[in-house]
Parts: structure tokens; C-alpha cells; sequence
């Protein structure tokens, strides 16, 4: 219950892959969500690709076929969002874009209300320096598909309070999600190992040393990698895998993290992974 005696209820923000991942984690785990997007053909669609995704996860047992359903509502503007009890965003990975959105929930949203950034590289204090009440804002790393990985990276920016570390405890707890808690700086901890390695393979195999399933077949049969990092790729969006190495590489100078020519071709053709139908593999696209 909300200190007010209400239902909780999830408010996010962006009605992409990500949005639509955590949305379904909600709602399958019974929190009504609101779902807030300006582009209104990704809002004709919301409800539909939820619904994919819920089988999805009911057929794969990530989530419970029994139990509440949340209820899902969509908006498109960020007055919907002013009663709820948690709010996460997660637009793409663009530092002044997501500042603009924060700016826009702080203004509507109770004081105290926890504000959640769902980033993989941006500094959530790079952030806290552009809105209200920095205190309130902390991230959440959420990985893709959300509703499978029981895991998360939590993220504690140096002006996140107490308060926001509390319910940010809270909200995991109701998704059923376990939370690690690291420290603040581009790429966190999962997004500056993984991104690196992942630029790496797809070197790699831009160089011919090795073929997309043999480099796979390596990382997955002698070092346990349990996809491997190209198959990882397409999972992640090469597409915003291309936007965290760009921020990882503008914010660190390390030469490691700039884009690999392999996939910025793929990003510039339209082969942006599973959500596409293509990236390094092809996919039924649902």
C-alpha cells in the first residue's frame, strides 16, 4: 500500500523495448502500470505487444500464470503519471533527452516519489545535476527481456538518499527482482565488462579471424558465456548497444569502447536484432 492507502502503482516511461519489458514484468507480477509515450503509433501498438510478451513469459514460466493481473493504462503526457508510486523511464540512451523527461516527472509527480532512470552507461548523477530533487532520482539497470532476468544493477548516484535507496527495495521486491547495489560512473559495472567484450567479438570477426557462431561457440563452450556476446548483441539492440558504447567512449577516452565499424554498419542498414529480425543472427520477428 502507498503511505496514502492506495494501490501502488508503476508509472514508465517510454514505450519501446525496454518500456514494454518492464511494463509486462508489472503487470504479470500484478502492479497496475501506467505507460506514458509521445509517439502515438508506439501507443496504438503498447497494449498488443504487451499481451506477446505476457504469453511469452507465461509460456516460459519467467512469470506466474496464476495470480493478479495489473491493470495497463497508456498516456501520452507525463500528467498521468502524477498519482504513482514509482516512476522509471526508460527512453533511449540520450543524457539530455532523459534529463528532459525527469524534469517533466518531477514537475508533476508527489514530492518524495521515487524517480528511477533505467540506463546502462549514463552516470545517474550526470542526471541528478539537471533536475529537482536529485535525492529522489536513482537508476535501475534492467536487462533485456526484464521479466526473465531475475537480477538487476542498482545504481547509487551520490545525491540519492535513503529515502529513494528504500523504495527502490520496495518496488523489487513487489517485480520479485533482486537488486545489487555499485557505485555511480559510466557504464556501471555490467555495461563497462560486457560492452567491451561485445565490441571486441564483433572486431573480431570484422577482422575475418572468426566466424559470428564460431566466436559464440567459443565464448559459450570454453569460458560458460551462456549465449555469447554477438547473440547478446542482437538481444540487447545493437542499435542502443551502439548509444552505451558512445557514451562509455565520450565519458572515459578508452579507445576499447568506440563503436566497432561492424556495428555501426548494421546499426546504419537496419539490422538492429532480434527486434528487427536481423542483427548477427535473423529472427521471426513477432
Amino acid at each position: 500500500m502507498t503511505e496514502t492507502g492506495g494501490t501502488p502503482r508503476l508509472a514508465v516511461f517510454g514505450a519501446g523495448v525496454m518500456g514494454i519489458g518492464i511494463a509486462t514484468l508489472a503487470v504479470g507480477r500484478g502492479v497496475p502500470v501506467t505507460l506514458v509515450d509521445v509517439d502515438q503509433s508506439r501507443l496504438g501498438t503498447a497494449r498488443e505487444r504487451l499481451r506477446g510478451e505476457l504469453r511469452l513469459a507465461h509460456m516460459t514460466g519467467a512469470l506466474p500464470r496464476t495470480g493478479p493481473v495489473g491493470e495497463l493504462q497508456l498516456a501520452d503526457s507525463a500528467v498521468a503519471a502524477a498519482d504513482a508510486t514509482w516512476v522509471i523511464e526508460a527512453i533511449t540512451e540520450v543524457a539530455e533527452l532523459k534529463a528532459k523527461v525527469h524534469r517533466e516527472i518531477a514537475s508533476v509527480v508527489a514530492p518524495g516519489t521515487l524517480r528511477v532512470t533505467n540506463t546502462s552507461s549514463i552516470p545517474v548523477d550526470e542526471l541528478a545535476g539537471q533536475v529537482p530533487t536529485p535525492e529522489d532520482l536513482a537508476g535501475i539497470h534492467f536487462m533485456n527481456p526484464p521479466y526473465l532476468i531475475g537480477t538487476l544493477e542498482v545504481i547509487r548516484g551520490p545525491r540519492t538518499g535513503e529515502r529513494a535507496m528504500t523504495a527502490v527495495q520496495t518496488l523489487l521486491t513487489t517485480l520479485g527482482r533482486k537488486g545489487i547495489v555499485v557505485g555511480d560512473g559510466p557504464g556501471f559495472v555490467t555495461s563497462r565488462v560486457l560492452h567491451r567484450m561485445i565490441n571486441d567479438a564483433a572486431n573480431v570477426v570484422e577482422e575475418g579471424r572468426a566466424s559470428v557462431e564460431d566466436v559464440d561457440g567459443l565464448m559459450q563452450g570454453c569460458l560458460g558465456h551462456p549465449t555469447g556476446p554477438l547473440r547478446t548483441a542482437d538481444l540487447i539492440g545493437i542499435d542502443n548497444l551502439v548509444d552505451s558504447l558512445s557514451v562509455l567512449y565520450e565519458r572515459t577516452g578508452d579507445d576499447s569502447y568506440r563503436p566497432s565499424e561492424l556495428l555501426l554498419r548494421k546499426v546504419a542498414e537496419g539490422d538492429h536484432g532480434r527486434k528487427t529480425g536481423r542483427g548477427f543472427y535473423e529472427y521471426e520477428v513477432r
